[in-house]
């Protein structure tokens, strides 16, 4: 729904692999149902996850190998054991559930057991198990198979980028991937039974939030990785040469930040190919994040309005150009197939007025950074007395430093004195994390997003992305007793005060939801695991 006929409520942001859970990796097993169990006492109607995607170099969710399957390593064993496809003694050797994520051990002990276990669902799934899943591979028949084959390849070349594997397979030849599919046929369809695994368990997580009033919103990434699915299978909708290289390539301008902007590298689309097709992929994408969230998070929505273009030659962003794009033509596309579209706005940055009027017209909310409102040069926009209802405000985002840790080792002097000039006196540094999150909730803007960390009065240390950071990202998990009751009953008091606390019906998942158990919080027997 248009978050201008939202209700006020609020929210917190934590991704998924922030979880403590039992595996190296946060997943969907028992951490995920007590952290629901958390928002739903401190009367928070919304969940905040980044992309679910699975990931490449780096883990980052925005560095994606699909843009339609989701990230094996989410899957909860504690899950799969409790339906039978895992003994329950294999989970003994697997990471434990504290300190920062351990994806190398993740992938090295838990995904084995997880393609362990789709080899027993093949094997041995009842009628019912099985209906279900031939169901998911029929209707993700669009993107499922090919994501399948790329990842058997992928394996297969060592994880080469696909344009490093043999000719017939960079071109797609249709003798190859026909071979492919007979003489592997049994991998593509662990790989399958995967994707299944994860949509099974996301959708059962997603509907105990539903029956707490408790929202999803997700992220969509305006572009795609190169080494992906997604071009992989459909390099006629990007930029590519005729080897398949990229032509031209994104990012950002030279700013205050950057002198040379930034080199994201991804490869641009054909918006004229796919505005002939009546963008078809990208229906086929916004159709896909819909089964998996209510709210969807467009980020760097400014590239739907225009574009900057990098000649993939250049190694810095600098002698890039501005190009329009259709987002105008593509969201009454999108409107026209799903009615109301559920989207938020990552309008932060230099915004034109054209980017604000493609904005309102769709009546999409855009976001309002706290921290941001204390800058020295001039971020008033961003303090709450200039909210508009139709906004999503946040203390912070997962590329901020934490609210606590911006204050002790970002803020200038400057900045601190302006937020002790707007938000109150800060005697003590811990002070300024409420009073941060008090301003946001009593703003008059509809919805209100608090990270995790900023609930939990944690510093630097818990920062979850440093932008052009080359290592330490994505990695923070909270401890396993970090959610005290207290902090629930603090901020639910304030979600009473400030008028938060009351409910929408989120929109109705079009996806099959799946069957969750009747014991959702999958208590784990004593003596079963470690």
């Amino acid at each position: 729904m248009p978050m201008a006929s939202m209700e006020r409520q609020s929210g917190v942001l934590l991704h998924v692999t922030s979880l403590p859970s039992h595996g190296g990796v946060g997943d969907f097993g028992p951490a995920a149902y007590a952290f629901v169990d958390f928002l739903a006492a401190a009367k928070q109607r919304t969940w905040q996850v980044l992309p679910l995607s699975p990931t490449g170099y780096g883990s980052s969710p925005y560095s994606a190998l699909s843009a339609f399957a989701g990230n094996p390593i989410l899957i909860s064993l504690e899950r799969l054991a409790q339906d039978g496809w895992v003994a329950w003694e294999k989970l003994n050797d697997l990471p434990g559930a504290e300190g920062h994520c351990d994806y190398a051990g993740a992938f090295e002990k838990k995904l084995p057991l997880i393609e362990e276990a789709a080899g027993r669902f093949l094997d041995g799934a009842s009628d019912d198990a099985r209906a279900r899943f031939h169901k998911f591979c029929q209707d993700n028949v669009s993107w499922l198979p090919d994501y399948a084959m790329f990842n058997v390849l992928r394996r297969e070349y060592n994880y080469a980028s696909w344009n490093e594997w043999p000719l017939e397979y960079v071109q797609r030849k249709q003798d190859a991937l026909t071979k492919l599919l007979t003489d592997r046929s049994h991998e593509l369809a662990i790989e399958q039974v995967i994707q299944f695994f994860f949509s099974e368990q996301w959708c059962a997580l997603r509907a105990y939030c539903a029956e707490r009033k408790i929202q999803i919103m997700g992220d969509v990434a305006i572009f795609v990785n190169y080494d992906s699915a997604d071009v992989w299978t459909n390099p006629d909708i990007f930029e590519l040469d005729e080897q398949r290289n990229p032509i031209r390539v994104s990012g950002v301008p030279p700013d205050y930040f950057s002198a040379t902007g930034q080199r994201w590298g991804n490869p641009l689309y054909k918006w004229g190919t796919l505005r002939e097709r009546g963008f078809d992929w990208w229906v086929a994408r916004i159709r896909r994040s819909l089964t998996l969230y209510d709210i969807i998070r467009l980020d760097h929505f400014r590239g739907f309005e225009a574009f900057w273009s990098i000649d993939a030659k250049e190694e810095t962003a600098m002698n890039g150009v501005w190009i329009k794009a259709p987002g105008q033509e593509l969201f009454m596309r999108l409107k026209e197939v799903f009615g109301d579209l559920p989207f938020i706005a990552e309008d932060l940055g230099v915004i034109t007025p054209e980017v604000d009027e493609l904005r309102e017209r769709f009546g999409m909310p855009g976001m309002r950074i706290l921290q941001f409102g204390f800058a020295e040069r001039g971020g008033h926009m961003y303090l709450p007395h200039r909210y508009v209802p139709n906004t999503v405000a946040y203390t912070g985002t997962h590329d901020n430093n934490t609210t606590l840790g911006w204050w002790l080792d970002d803020a200038s002097e400057t900045e601190r004195n302006n937020a002790q000039a707007y938000l109150q006196h800060i005697n003590h540094p811990a002070e300024i994390v409420w009073a941060a999150i008090r301003a946001a909730a009593r703003s008059v803007a509809n919805l209100c997003i608090f990270p995790l960390q900023d609930i939990l009065h944690l510093g630097s240390e818990a920062r979850m992305n440093t932008p052009a950071a080359p290592i330490g990202n994505w990695a923070w998990r909270y401890a396993p007793n970090a959610l005290h009751p207290d902090f629930a009953i603090q901020l639910a008091a304030l979600m009473e005060m400030t008028d938060r606390d009351d409910y929408v019906m989120p929109r109705e998942n079009p996806a099959d939801s799946g069957k969750p158990t009747e014991e959702a919080h999958l208590r784990v027997e004593a003596g079963t695991t470690v």
